[in-house]
C-alpha cells in the first residue's frame, strides 16, 4: 500500500490536531518535536537526492512519538499512516522498526473498533516484513500476538501470524528489558489460537524462561499466575474444555520434567490454574475433575521436591522457594505433600523470615555506608511481595502441617522450635548492641521479627490444636507443651497484642503440663541460670562493654514469661529444683525497675509460699522458711523505690497465711515491716509536720505498711498475734499526740467492724489498754517528734508487758 507524501502530512496533521485537544494529548513540546522530525525525516526519505537525508533524524522523531505513546490517541487513520510507512522505499531503518511495531500495538490494543480491512493490512505487511527478515523479536512478538487476539483479524491471516510468532519464538532470547513485551505477546496469541499452534506456544512460554538471563523475581512469577488464571477462566467460561486439559498435561510432572521447563514457570502456571478453579462462581457447572487436580499439584510438589534436594543457598533456590510459597497462598488448599510442606517451612523461615541473616548483617556492620547498605535491605523486604504474603502462606503452611504424617510433623517442629530459639538470641544482641545507637535500624528488624512471631503463634496453636487436645484422634502427646512454651517464651519481647491463638495455645501447653511433674522440671530447666541472667556470657558483640541485667529487655520478657506460667504449676515442681533454678531468678528480678515485672517475681513467692504436698511437706516447708528471710529483707531495702507495694503485701499476707503457727520466719517479718514503717514515718513527718491532717487520705508509702500491719492482725495465728500487738504498740506509742489519736481511730474502727468473734474480745482489751498508755503524760512522748529507739528501749519493754498482761 502506497500513500503520497501529501497525504502523510495531512494524515500527520490530523493526528496531530486531534490528540492536542483530547485529555490524553502529549504536552506541546512533544507534539511539535513530533510533527517537525517525522515530516522532515519522511521528506528525506523520499527523496534520497537531498544531500542532507539522515535517516537516523526518523529513529529519533520516532523515539520521541514512542515516548508519548501512552497518552497520544492512536486511531485508524494514524494506523494507516504507520503501515504506509512500512511500505515506503526505501525501507525504514532496522533501529526504527520496533517504534513502528509498538505504536501499532497500542492502536490495536486501544482502539475499540478497528477496522477489519486495516488489521488484515497491517498483518499482512507485518508478515512480509518479518518473514523476509525476522528482527526486534520481542517487538515482533508483541504485535503479532496483539493481531492474533484481534477479533477482526480473518482465519488466514491469523495462521500466518501463527506460524510466524512460532518461528520468532524460536529466536527469542528472554532477558529482562523485553520481559513485558513478550509475555504479553504469548499470553494474547494464547487467548485466540488453537491446536497445534496452542501446545506450541504454552510450551515455549514454559521454556523460554531457561533462555538468555531472565531475571530472577517474584514479580515475573506472579505475572504467570495471572496470566494462568486468566486464561484458564477465560476457557471455563468459553467452555473450551479441551484447552483446559491440554494445559493441565503440559503442566504434568512427568511432562515438565522431560520437557525443560522452568521449574518456577511450572509452580506459578501451576498455581494459576489452581486460582483458577477456586473463583468459579457457583453457579458453573465446570468443575476440576480429582485427576486434573492431583497432576496440577503434583507438578508443585515435584518442584518443592526438586528445590529441597538442592539446598546449596543459591539466588535460584531462594527464588524458587519464594515463587512456591507465593503461588500455593494464592492457589489456596491443596492436598498434603511432604515436598510442599518441607518447603513452606523452609521458605518461611529462610526467606520471608530471615531474621538470622539480618541479625548478624546488623551486629557485623561499621558506623557509616554499612548501615544504610542493611537499612536498604530490610526496607526491600519489608516491601516485598514475599513478606507482604506471609499470612496466606502460613496458613497454607498450617493445613499442609494439619495432614502430614507423624514423621514430616516431627520434621517441621523441630525447624520451628529451633527457630524460636535463634529469634531469642539474634534479637537479643541486636537489641543490646544497637539500642539508642541505630534505632531505624532496630525497628526495621522488629517489623521482621513481629511478623515472625504472629507466624510462630499461628503454627503453635495448630500444634497444640493437634497434639494437646484430648479430641484428638492421635491423643494427648504431653512433650509438645512444653516445646510450646518455650518457644513463646523466646518470642514473648515482640507480643504487642492478646491473640485469641496466643491465649488458646498457652492455656492448652499449660494445662497439659500441669498433669506431668517431670514436663514442669523440664520446663524451668530451660531457664536462663542466675550467672546467665546477670554476666554479659557468650555475647562477642558485647565484648569490653557494660552490661546490665535490668536494661536487657529482650531477656527480661522471657523471663517474665516464665515468671508466669511457674505459678500454675508450682505444686509439681520439687522444693530442691524451685530453690536451685527458680529462687535465684524470683529474688533478682524482685528488683527489676519494671514494676509488672517485680510483681510477677512477687506472684512466684505467693504461689510457692501457698503450695505444698504431703510428699514433700517437710522440704518445701523447710525451704519457705528459709526463703522468708531474704524475701522479706530485698523486698523492704527496695520499698518505695522499686518493690510494688501490691506485691510485697501480696507476699506478707501468704507467708503469714501458709507458714507453720509461731514460725520465726513470720516474726522476723513483722518486726522488718515495724522497723520500716517507723523509718519511713520519720521521712515523712520530717517533711510535712502536719502530715496527720491529711492522714486519713494519704497515699503515702509509710500509711501503705501501716495498714497492712493493721490487716495483719485479723491474717497472723494466735502465737504471733501477741508479737503483732506490742510492735504496734511500741510504734504507736512513739507517735506525736496527732498520729496517736489517727493511728487509735483507724484500729477503733478496724475492730468496730471486725467480725472475727475469737480474736475481737483480745483486740478490745488490747485497745482501751493501749489508749490509757497513750493518754499518759511521759517525757518520753514529745508532742511533735518520734523517740528515738535507742532512749525508749527499757520503756518499750515495760510497755509490752502492760499489753500482754492486758490480753490474758
Amino acid at each position: 500500500m502506497q500513500v503520497n507524501t501529501k497525504t502523510r502530512v495531512l494524515f500527520l496533521e490530523d493526528w496531530l490536531r486531534s490528540t492536542a485537544g483530547t485529555s490524553n494529548a502529549p504536552s506541546p513540546a512533544v507534539t511539535a518535536v513530533s510533527a517537525r522530525s517525522i515530516l522532515q525525516a519522511w521528506a528525506e526519505l523520499r527523496d534520497p537526492s537531498v544531500p542532507s537525508s539522515d535517516p537516523s533524524r526518523l529513529v529519533a522523531a520516532l523515539q520521541t512519538l514512542d515516548a508519548a505513546r501512552y497518552s497520544l490517541q492512536i486511531a485508524d487513520p494514524q494506523a494507516k499512516l504507520l503501515i504506509s510507512l512500512l511500505s515506503s522505499d526505501p525501507p525504514v531503518p532496522p533501529n526504527s522498526l520496533s517504534f513502528v511495531f509498538r505504536l501499532l500495538y497500542f492502536w490495536l490494543r486501544k482502539t475499540a473498533r478497528v477496522s477489519p480491512s486495516l488489521v488484515n493490512s497491517a498483518a499482512a505487511e507485518i508478515s512480509r516484513i518479518l518473514s523476509s527478515r525476522p528482527q526486534c523479536p520481542a517487538m515482533s512478538v508483541l504485535l503479532l500476538g496483539g493481531l492474533i487476539a484481534t477479533p477482526a483479524l480473518e482465519f488466514s491471516y491469523r495462521r500466518d501470524c501463527l506460524d510466524l510468532l512460532c518461528r520468532i519464538l524460536e529466536l527469542v532470547q528472554l532477558e529482562e528489558e523485553v520481559v513485558a513485551e513478550v509475555f504479553a505477546g504469548i499470553g494474547y496469541a494464547l487467548s485466540r489460537s488453537d491446536e497445534p499452534y496452542f501446545s506450541k506456544i504454552f510450551s515455549f512460554f514454559l521454556r523460554v524462561w531457561n533462555r538468555g538471563s531472565p531475571p530472577a523475581s517474584v514479580y515475573y512469577g506472579l505475572m504467570i499466575l495471572s496470566l494462568l488464571e486468566w486464561l484458564v477462566t477465560s476457557f471455563i467460561n468459553l467452555r473450551s474444555l479441551e484447552k483446559v486439559e491440554v494445559v493441565c498435561g503440559e503442566l504434568s510432572a512427568a511432562k515438565w520434567e522431560a520437557s525443560g521447563y522452568a521449574p518456577f514457570a511450572v509452580s506459578m502456571a501451576s498455581a494459576g490454574f489452581l486460582r483458577a478453579f477456586r473463583l468459579v462462581p457457583a453457579t458453573s457447572r465446570v468443575i476440576l475433575s480429582p485427576d486434573m487436580r492431583n497432576s496440577v499439584e503434583g507438578s508443585i510438589s515435584s518442584v518443592a521436591w526438586r528445590v529441597i534436594s538442592n539446598l546449596d543457598g543459591s539466588l535460584e533456590r531462594s527464588h524458587l522457594l519464594r515463587c512456591i510459597s507465593i503461588g500455593l497462598a494464592r492457589a489456596g488448599p491443596v492436598s498434603f505433600s511432604a515436598p510442599i510442606l518441607l518447603a513452606l517451612c523452609t521458605a518461611l523461615l529462610k526467606e520471608i523470615f530471615p531474621l538470622g541473616n539480618f541479625c548478624r548483617m546488623a551486629v557485623e556492620i561499621q558506623e557509616g555506608s554499612s548501615v544504610d547498605f542493611v537499612l536498604e535491605k530490610l526496607k526491600r523486604h519489608l516491601d516485598s511481595v514475599a513478606f507482604k504474603e506471609a499470612g496466606g502462606i502460613t496458613s497454607v503452611f498450617c493445613n499442609q502441617y494439619a495432614s502430614a504424617d507423624k514423621e514430616h510433623k516431627g520434621i517441621v517442629e523441630n525447624y520451628m522450635w529451633d527457630f524460636s530459639s535463634e529469634f531469642y538470641s539474634n534479637l537479643r544482641t541486636v537489641a543490646l548492641v544497637h539500642r539508642g545507637k541505630h534505632d531505624q535500624l532496630l525497628e526495621y528488624l522488629e517489623k521482621v521479627a513481629e511478623a515472625a512471631f504472629l507466624m510462630i503463634v499461628v503454627y503453635a496453636a495448630e500444634v497444640a490444636s493437634q497434639k494437646l487436645n484430648p479430641k484428638s484422634s492421635h491423643g494427648i502427646q504431653p512433650e509438645s507443651s512444653v516445646r510450646i512454651l518455650i518457644a513463646f517464651s523466646c518470642i514473648e519481647y515482640m507480643r504487642r497484642v492478646r491473640l485469641p491463638e496466643y491465649t488458646d495455645a498457652v492455656r492448652r501447653a499449660v494445662l497439659t503440663m500441669q498433669e506431668n511433674a517431670a514436663l514442669c522440671v523440664s520446663f524451668v530447666e530451660s531457664m536462663p541460670s542466675y550467672s546467665e541472667l546477670t554476666y554479659n556470657r557468650g555475647l562477642f558483640a558485647l565484648v569490653g562493654a557494660r552490661y546490665v541485667w535490668s536494661e536487657d529487655e529482650v531477656q527480661t520478657a522471657r523471663i517474665l514469661f516464665f515468671l508466669r506460667v511457674i505459678p500454675t504449676c508450682i505444686s509439681l515442681i520439687p522444693a530442691s529444683v524451685f530453690g536451685k533454678l527458680i529462687a535465684p531468678t524470683m529474688f533478682l528480678y524482685l528488683q527489676h525497675p519494671n514494676e509488672k515485672v517485680a510483681r510477677a517475681s512477687h506472684s512466684v513467692f505467693v504461689a510457692l509460699t501457698s503450695s505444698g504436698k504431703d510428699s514433700d511437706k517437710d522440704e518445701r516447708l523447710d525451704l519457705k522458711e528459709k526463703l522468708v528471710f531474704y524475701y522479706t529483707q530485698r523486698s523492704l531495702e527496695a520499698y518505695p523505690g522499686i518493690t510494688p507495694f501490691e506485691g510485697l503485701a501480696s507476699g506478707v499476707a501468704a507467708l503469714v497465711r501458709h507458714l507453720p503457727a509461731g514460725s520465726p520466719a513470720i516474726f522476723y517479718c513483722i518486726n522488718c515491716l515495724t522497723e520500716k514503717a517507723l523509718d519511713l514515718c520519720k521521712e515523712y513527718i520530717n517533711e510535712d509536720a502536719d502530715v496527720w491532717r491529711t492522714w486519713e487520705g494519704s497515699l503515702e508509702t509509710c500509711k501503705k505498711v501501716l495498714d497492712l500491719l493493721m490487716r495483719l492482725i485479723y491474717l497472723v495465728d494466735i502465737q504471733v498475734l501477741p508479737y503483732l500487738l506490742k510492735r504496734l504498740a511500741e510504734f504507736i506509742l512513739q507517735l506525736p499526740e496527732d498520729g496517736k489519736k489517727v493511728m487509735l481511730d483507724e484500729l477503733y474502727a478496724q475492730v468496730a467492724e471486725s467480725d472475727d468473734v475469737t480474736r475481737k474480745p483480745v483486740l478490745v482489751s488490747w485497745l482501751q489498754s493501749l489508749s490509757y498508755l497513750c493518754s499518759q503524760k511521759d517525757t518520753l512522748n514529745h508532742p511533735k517528734n518520734l523517740i528515738s529507739p535507742s532512749n525508749t528501749a527499757v520503756s518499750m519493754n515495760g510497755t509490752s508487758g502492760q499489753i500482754l498482761q492486758s490480753m490474758l
